[in-house]
């Protein structure tokens, strides 16, 4: 007997030596170590898992050739299946209004830009509130040239992710632009604008960490939390004491139950693309830093709109942009390119090159798109009027507007996005000051809950104020001014915005075509609205 196991650990021993030379072998013994540690289960599922694998390769693969498993029909019987067949359709049909929403949507002819004209009203000038093109980089020849040059220098496409064969010096050029543009050590581009902070999110929060999340956060964030399976803790939107008060809630929780300090994270907005809202972001950096998070920042609105020369919120509150860990962007909307960026420490950067998820596996983007990105860059560095304008018609148009006795504007005064609701009797807004004007009490929301407590109080009609506000729409494109609704993804937000209408305000039109335009959209929700 002692024999035997002599000899079967001398086997075990040359198995384990023979395993260690194995390059990478170190690698996988640390990461079954670790993993078991966190999660034991993990480690039953994945035993499990491989069994299964092993068990399934082993399976015959022949079995059923000779025919005996399969049903003989005759090609008289195999015609009538295939007539009798009716596949189902790929998407539900369209109701009524639906139907007529699609109808409506405008046909631009040729260029897209402050004055499009329209395939239904093709002698007509349209003033273009809904496109964002906030600083006219869209309409720049400049920009045209460029792209047309490199064009016909690199071709279209970059066939390839970027860890791959899908960099180009271009693209690299247009991560220094961005790190140098926003002061930070590194940035790192991806294709697409959606998939920017829903692949930053899951790169660095894991399950186990811990995310606080406003609850008014765009589709786009939402999916990344979803992704990263970490433990989620929501605090009423855009309110830093109520996050305050959830930040110290999650540290008196690990308390009680003994926990390890983990990776901690706040996740929110700039300028919030649901309502135009904008944080804090002094005192929300004050906050991070005595409660010790890291703070994710998307800047998806605001860069490009806001500061001097559009370098975003940093420098609208002079503050440096290395105070914010993960600062994430968009080129589509602040620049009129493409995707979008994040921006941080050189270690942040390293790290999504190998881990997130979006970088990886999808093809980086368009030569002309980074060149045309990093032309708009240099002329918001060097033309900071462009800027000036743009804010010079954002307050134009929130003079007419905040006149409007039928309507509630939550929106920031500085931002380039102005959400109008509907006004009702009583508040029913998406911010928790709402609450408080309405004479709620304005007890804690539960920081479990992605709702707020005040949700009960909310009683607007869904349906009802989208098709007002469609009328609102379709009245002031009659009348030369094309705006839109903010368009939902009914039924898959985790909080349902309220139906608004959103104006996207531009420096490419004059101070007096603004208040023009604006005044028509005026005119069109009194007389829609006051019916």
């Amino acid at each position: 007997m002692s024999s035997t196991t002599e000899s079967l650990n001398a086997l075990l021993a040359s198995l384990g030596q023979a395993f260690d030379k194995i390059p990478g072998s170190a690698v996988l013994v640390r990461y079954v170590k670790s993993s078991h540690q966190n999660d034991p289960g993990r480690t039953v599922l994945e035993v499990i898992l491989i069994i299964f694998a092993i068990f399934t390769l082993l399976q015959s693969r022949t079995r059923g050739n000779d025919g005996r498993h399969f049903i003989k029909f005759e090609d008289k019987e195999i015609d009538e299946l295939v007539d009798e067949w009716t596949p189902e359709p790929l998407a539900a049909p369209l109701n009524a209004f639906e139907a007529s929403d699609l109808a409506a949507v405008p046909i631009i002819v040729g260029h897209n830009g402050p004055k499009p004209t329209l395939a239904r009203q093709p002698t007509k000038m349209i003033a273009n509130l809904a496109s964002y093109n906030f600083t006219g980089l869209a309409g720049k020849e400049v920009i045209k040239e460029r792209a047309i040059e490199t064009l016909r220098k690199y071709g279209l496409g970059s066939c390839g992710p970027p860890g791959f064969y899908g960099t180009l010096d271009v693209h690299m050029t247009l991560e220094r632009d961005i790190a140098d543009f926003l002061g930070t050590e590194a940035a790192i581009i991806y294709s697409q604008g959606f998939s920017t902070i829903s692949s930053v999110i899951p790169a660095f929060c894991k399950r186990g960490d811990i995310i606080v999340a406003d609850r008014g956060v765009n589709f786009t964030i939402q999916k990344g939390i979803q992704i990263s399976r970490s433990t989620v803790r929501w605090y009423d939107h855009n309110d830093l004491k109520s996050l305050e008060d959830v930040l110290d809630s999650v540290e008196k929780e690990r308390k009680k139950r003994r926990g390890p300090l983990t990776r901690r994270f706040i996740i929110t907005e700039g300028i919030f693309e649901k309502d135009g809202a904008m944080i804090d972001l002094p005192k929300l950096i004050e906050l991070k830093y005595r409660k010790k998070y890291r703070l994710i920042l998307d800047e998806s609105i605001s860069f490009g709109t806001v500061g001097r020369t559009g370098r975003g919120l940093t420098e609208l509150y002079n503050v440096p942009a290395t105070k914010v860990d993960i600062l994430i962007g968009s080129m589509a909307n602040g620049l009129c390119a493409a995707g979008g960026f994040c921006a941080g420490s050189q270690h942040v950067i390293d790290h999504q090159q190998i881990n997130g998820p979006s970088f990886v596996y999808s093809a980086s983007m368009p030569a002309l798109l980074a060149v045309s990105a990093s032309e708009g860059i240099d002329i918001l560095r060097s033309s900071p009027s462009i800027l000036t304008k743009l804010q010079q018609n954002i307050r134009v148009a929130r003079t007419i507007l905040d006149e409007l006795d039928c309507i509630s504007v939550p929106s920031h005064p500085a931002s380039p996005i102005i959400h109008l609701h509907i006004r009702k009797p009583t508040p029913t807004l998406l911010h928790p000051s709402s609450a408080v004007s309405a004479g709620h009490s304005l007890k804690p929301s539960n920081p479990t809950s992605v709702l707020p407590r005040e949700a009960v109080n909310w009683d607007w009609d869904t349906d009802a104020e989208e098709r007002a506000l469609q009328q609102v729409v379709e009245e002031a494109l009659r009348r030369g001014v094309m705006i839109t609704r903010a368009k939902r993804l009914r039924g898959q937000e985790m909080v349902e915005a309220r139906p608004s209408i959103k104006l996207a305000l531009t420096s490419e039109l004059s101070t007096d075509e603004v208040k023009k335009a604006v005044k028509v959209v005026a005119q069109a929700l009194k007389d829609v609205l006051r019916k």
